[in-house]
């Protein structure tokens, strides 16, 4: 199926069962692709009702209507967008505050016939929804680099919606384990996925007409629904050098039919078919993302972002807490009246004054706001003899590329080699891209390779900016082969175990980082430095500097 077949498949599936898959995420850029895929919105059997990211709690789940309640002299409540069950429609989707994601996730999993239908307008690796949601919207749709001529027109009425009051077709007992063992080969450690597969399953028979799931309904959930979650190739098991081949999955036998279960055997499909189901789904940038890893964050300020720094004074807006009048927090004028509201009745019989409006000190609340720091990425690189006569050279180049796009978000850069017996910060925390070039350049190669004493120096780096408000993250480029104990001695074993000292000191202060292995061949004991420090681990052997700076990349703002 085509991108646009896809988004169409999606939206009557999403039609027949909307409580139950949750919702859709649409990826894409504001045009006309987009306009003409939420236009045909209209035909979801639910009232559409559009919200914001910065929406507050009152006007989510009801509240007290303050205008209503002055002007009544008594408690006036108002519905929320939440009150019934409605599609939601969320804009600009990629902005989605933590705490907004975690109380939309709660009513979708109220399963109380909301669904949610989110608009992801992020340009950058980094601009996502948060992972809160995407666990929830059983459909995923991008809609990036596709032509308005590679589209149709949506009719509201074409889209077939399914009786509310009429259940979904069954699934055979095998199709539920099918679908998780699909799940697992693609790298989906969610336990939602396949059960949303499942109901996609059920709810693609229904739209086709049938009474029982068939082959053709599971290969469909498993294009529209795992496919998108992907995490690695279904290949990657078999790559393992010690891993046992796998058995080649069994033949149909004559004698199935003599037992009566040709109809079980109909309705389980191979594995290798699901997984070719999904294959044809699978973007065409997987593997360059893949090869990144997408591992986790490991703390605040490993995204694409620096961390944010909540105040009173300036930044994004965050909803109001309760408060006091110290002189120094800024009152939110209109939260405050919200809160005191309801209690006007009771304080005006109770007073001995005729004052028409009474506040409290509980009711104070103040202002909230939410500013990004700056973020400093820190290369540690490798310049020792070993690395010369392997892959400095494309490190040199990678890190040039890494310096642009660090440049062109505006973020800090800095620079770190070791080489001989120690460490030397080459470029201290700054945003001149030819000074770091020029620096970059001239990093000769050669002696020996003091692992510890790099990380040592990044360390020492990155605490200083974190005391001047930034966030800062390492990046180590090297083959691994530390032979330059920390105290500058040529002892391998000592190395070893200075390296991993300083590893776990790093993981201890919540800095984010990279292990970037240049060697030709992966390097255990890198690998297992990198699992010391809290931080993804890339083997790149036979990577030029451009494939180098895209996964680097992609793993920093994953």
């Amino acid at each position: 199926m085509t991108p646009w077949e896809r988004a169409d498949l999606s939206l009557r599936l999403l039609a027949v069962d909307p409580g139950g898959l949750g919702g859709l995420w649409l990826r894409a850029r504001s045009g006309p692709v987009r306009e003409r895929f939420v236009a045909a919105l209209a035909a979801l059997p639910l009232p559409r009702r559009k919200i914001h990211p910065q929406i507050a709690d009152e006007q989510l789940f009801g509240g007290v209507d303050l205008s209503a309640t002055l002007g009544a002299g008594k408690v006036v409540w108002q519905e929320g967008v939440l009150s019934r069950p409605c599609a939601v429609v969320l804009p600009m989707a990629e902005r989605c505050p933590p705490g907004l994601a975690a109380r939309l996730g709660a009513v979708l999993d109220a399963h109380d016939g909301h669904t949610l239908i989110a608009l992801d307008e992020g340009a950058e690796p980094e601009e996502a929804l948060p992972e809160a949601l995407t666990d929830r919207l059983a459909l995923h749709v991008d809609l990036d680099g596709v032509a308005l001529a590679g589209t149709a027109a949506i009719e509201p009425g074409s889209v077939r919606v399914g009786n509310p009051l009429r259940a979904l077709p069954a699934a055979p007992d095998a199709a539920l384990a099918d679908l998780t063992a699909v799940a697992v080969r693609l790298g989906i450690a969610s336990l939602r996925a396949p059960l949303f597969a499942l109901r996609a399953a059920r709810a693609h028979a229904a739209l086709s007409g049938r009474e029982t799931v068939a082959t053709e309904d599971l290969s469909a959930a498993v294009e529209l629904v795992l496919a998108p979650r992907a995490t690695r190739m279904p290949a990657a098991e078999d790559d393992e050098p010690d891993a046992p081949e796998p058995p080649p999955p069994p033949e149909q036998q004559p004698d199935e039919g003599e037992r009566g279960e040709e109809s079980e055997q109909e309705l389980r499909l191979p594995e290798e078919i699901l997984l070719e189901a999904a294959a044809a789904a699978l973007p065409r940038d997987l593997l360059e993302k893949l090869a990144a890893g997408r591992a986790p964050r490991v703390a605040a300020g490993a995204s694409g972002s620096g961390a944010g720094r909540k105040g009173n004074r300036r930044g994004r807006p965050l909803p109001p807490r309760p408060g006091r009048l110290d002189g120094q927090s800024r009152v939110d004028l209109i939260s405050t009246l919200r809160a005191a509201a309801p209690w006007q009745p009771v304080r005006r019989k109770s007073a001995a004054t005729d004052q028409r409006l009474h506040v409290r000190q509980g009711d104070i609340r103040t202002k909230r706001y939410q500013e990004q720091s700056d973020r400093l990425l820190i290369f540690v690189v490798d310049a020792s003899g070993s690395a010369a006569m392997t892959r400095l050279a494309e490190a040199k180049g990678a890190v040039e590329l890494l310096l642009g796009e660090a440049y062109a978000r505006r973020d800090h850069v800095a620079l770190v080699a070791f080489r001989g017996e120690g460490a030397e910060v080459l470029l201290p925390p700054t945003r001149s891209l030819v000074q770091t070039k020029r620096r970059l350049a001239a990093l000769p190669g050669g002696g020996g390779t003091p692992l510890a004493a790099g990380l040592s120096a990044a360390m020492d780096l990155a605490r200083a900016a974190q005391g001047r408000g930034m966030t800062p993250t390492l990046a180590l480029i090297t083959d691994g082969r530390a032979n330059i104990a920390l105290d500058g001695t040529a002892n391998r074993g000592q190395a070893g175990e200075d390296a991993t000292r300083l590893a776990r000191a790093i993981r201890a202060q919540a800095i984010p980082g990279l292990v970037i292995d240049m060697s030709p061949r992966p390097q255990r004991p890198l690998e297992a430095l990198a699992a010391e420090m809290g931080a993804p681990y890339l083997a790149l052997p036979r990577a030029d500097a451009s494939r180098l700076s895209k996964a680097v990349s992609a793993t920093l703002d994953a």
